[in-house]
């Protein structure tokens, strides 16, 4: 990556120009972007950059949603309200969406021209930088939980990678849907940082058996639902073992790998089921944004840097240096 200089971006009908006031570092739409291991090609030169937000400084024609100066967040991924899925209002599995910061020019920039409909109002109490985490991670969350696991309250829920972007988030969503939550994370001090926004109770899986510590805490059951984005070999076993019977496992993400042997007979013997999902659904922006404003849900940031420090920002989040959303901030010096 390099920082260049380029002319503003002008922005054509249907389009806004936005001054980016943040951007995240995400492990698989920047680093495994950046590195040529992302399953579609990328056409060079490219910007990265999934989930911008800022303020509009201009509209092209045809844009009635918004206004100069409104405050908005960006959604990487809009369904394109056409194809199958979408037209049977499951716009979470769109197969023809186009993707910020992927298919499109990112926000790793000082200003970005795109479709109107990528974007949506922060409310007033949501700072830009709590904007960019709360648009990206939770909805995700929302999804898996609420719509795929369908979690009730009162409830055991194992979240795995607790700590990270999409583990806080799960935690705290799954305690907002009235679950008892267990944070599995690889540290004693992430541990200690998933009970500090909602987890009930903490497993460090480098250190302690997974499964026999969720069967300690859960009486010997084991948990309803496992949020798993990790997939890594040496953890999922821990991670499978740990389901009650008749427990959902769904999962949406694979940086540990995503090769893991299953155990198909107690898949069976238990009545378990392991649901895939991706994408968001409009309805679980709007539930993110307003949970957020009610104080409901916090965004979990680690640190905010300059743009100028992408590469070094690159460096710290592949290095599982974090506890939280590493911020890009355009405007800072």
């Amino acid at each position: 990556m390099r920082l260049e200089d380029v002319p503003v971006p002008q922005p054509t009908p249907g389009e806004i120009l936005l001054k980016v006031h943040s951007v995240s570092v995400n492990r698989t739409l920047d680093l495994i972007v950046r590195a040529g291991r992302y399953p579609v090609k990328i056409q060079l030169p490219h910007v990265l950059g999934a989930d911008p937000a800022g303020e509009i400084v201009e509209t092209g024609g045809a844009v009635t949603k918004f206004k100069v100066g409104d405050r908005v967040a960006v959604i990487s991924a809009t369904p394109c309200q056409q194809c199958g899925p979408c037209l049977k209002g499951e716009e979470a599995n769109c197969v023809d969406s186009k993707r910020i910061g992927v298919d499109l020019s990112g926000g790793y920039a000082e200003f970005i021209a795109l479709p109107a409909r990528y974007a949506v109002k922060l409310p007033d109490e949501i700072s830009f930088a709590e904007g960019t985490v709360i648009t990206r991670h939770f909805p995700m969350a929302f999804n898996l939980l609420a719509s795929k696991a369908e979690i009730k309250p009162g409830e055991w829920v194992l979240v795995m990678g607790a700590t990270g972007a999409l583990g806080s988030s799960c935690v705290q969503v799954a305690k907002m849907l009235g679950a008892r939550v267990i944070a599995g994370a690889g540290s004693d001090e992430r541990v200690k940082a998933a009970k500090s926004y909602g987890a009930d109770f903490g497993v460090n899986y480098r250190q302690q058996n997974l499964a026999e510590e969720v069967m300690k805490l859960t009486d010997g059951q084991g948990v309803d639902v496992v949020c798993e984005n990790i997939a890594d070999p040496r953890l999922w076993p821990g991670a499978f073992n740990s389901l009650a019977m008749g427990g959902r496992l769904v999962t949406a993400g694979a940086h540990g790998g995503g090769n893991v042997n299953l155990d198909v007979k107690r898949l069976y013997m238990k009545r378990l089921r392991i649901i895939g999902a991706a994408g968001t659904n409009p309805a679980d922006i709007v539930k993110a944004l307003e949970a957020a404003a009610a104080g409901r849900i916090r965004a979990i940031i680690d640190r905010t840097m300059p743009l100028r420090e992408a590469t070094e920002a690159h460096r710290i989040v592949e290095g599982n240096q974090t506890s939280g959303k590493v911020i890009l901030d355009p405007t800072q010096n």
